[in-house]
């Protein structure tokens, strides 16, 4: 079963086959949660909000018609973000605590966590729709016709924004 794509796994699993999700996670569930994390700055509320992804996931199964399915998994969790969003809007927390990020890098030197802690606070000054496309793009590594598919843009906008965010991201880096 492991060689079959994300797209025939999800079809088998929108036919009813829920073990099948295990597959998905395994495959998916750390990239959201960086995704998540990256946006929110939060493990506890990335573990949360990785978790609704799947549940998501197998609410609307049937909602799922053959597509990419990494463009509808982040699509997914790009609603479910947003809607946390505006719900903690006043209450966002700033607080560094990349775990997995540290567990990836492990030989990292002290001064590059430092640079990774810098980089990670200009990223949260950026807006969120900013933000969103520097993680896709440059942490998740989705290219920009499904960053385009995932939010409802050509492609040519999406490169523009992002190279747009990446310019002010090194502005922000470089005056904090």
């Amino acid at each position: 079963m492991k060689h079959l794509t994300d797209e025939e796994i999800m079809l088998q699993i929108a036919d009813g086959k829920l073990d099948l999700l295990t597959i998905l996670f395994n495959r998916y569930h750390v990239r959201i949660y960086n995704f998540f994390n990256k946006m929110t700055h939060n493990k506890m509320v990335s573990e949360d909000l990785t978790q609704d992804v799947f549940l998501k996931i197998i609410k609307y199964k049937a909602s799922y018609k053959n597509g990419n399915f990494a463009a509808w998994v982040y699509t997914i969790a790009r609603n479910i973000f947003s809607t946390h969003y505006q719900k903690t809007k006043k209450q966002r927390a700033n607080e560094i605590g990349d775990d997995l990020l540290k567990s990836d890098e492990t030989t990292v030197s002290e001064n590059r966590e430092d640079e990774l802690d810098h980089l990670q606070k200009a990223l949260q000054k950026l807006k969120s729709s900013e933000r969103e496309l520097i993680v896709m793009h440059r942490f998740q590594e989705i290219k920009y016709d499904q960053i385009a598919q995932i939010i409802g843009s050509s492609e040519n906008a999406v490169k523009v924004k992002t190279h747009r965010a990446i310019k002010k991201l090194k502005e922000i880096y470089f005056q904090i």
